[in-house]
């Protein structure tokens, strides 16, 4: 069995290199992103799709792009951002639980975001980096979620 368990986690560790390329991972400071192959309503179906096949429950959607177009007069500015951009937040009860008792201020990153923008026709798909420690898992989950989400 141990050969097996090797092997598989070897194929694993392989393969998600391989899916990162073909999707152009960016990072910055603060997100990753991944690109996404189709178009902003393709995008949000395919994070939606995949949170859910998790088992997971979307909480709320911020249409955050409409907002940030709608208010733009009202704060002085003429400048269009994005095309479009969603945020889908929710919480993984078991990983929520494992990281808020190993450290209860962990809810200050709870829930938890998946983001999907359109920029001039270029649709990516991310969500924050975390830091280190028992908040790696939950960075884990979302990028699991993330390359599901720009592999369909």
């Amino acid at each position: 069995m141990k050969p097996f368990l090797t092997l598989t986690l070897t194929a694993a560790l392989l393969a998600t290199p391989a899916l990162a390329d073909n999707h152009a991972m960016q990072e910055t400071d603060h997100a990753i992103t991944y690109a996404f192959e189709g178009d902003f309503d393709d995008a949000t179906f395919a994070v939606e799709t995949a949170i859910v096949g998790k088992g997971l429950v979307i909480d709320y959607v911020s249409h955050t792009g409409a907002m940030l177009e709608r208010t733009k007069a009202d704060v002085g500015s003429d400048v269009k951002i994005y095309d479009a951009a969603d945020i889908f937040l929710f919480c993984s009860a078991q990983i929520s639980r494992e990281v808020m008792e190993a450290d209860p201020m962990n809810i200050s990153f709870c829930p938890y975001g998946i983001f999907v923008t359109d920029k001039d026709g270029e649709v990516r798909v991310g969500y924050s980096k975390y830091p280190e420690g028992d908040m790696q898992k939950v960075q884990a989950l979302l990028d699991e979620i993330a390359q599901e989400a720009v592999a369909n």
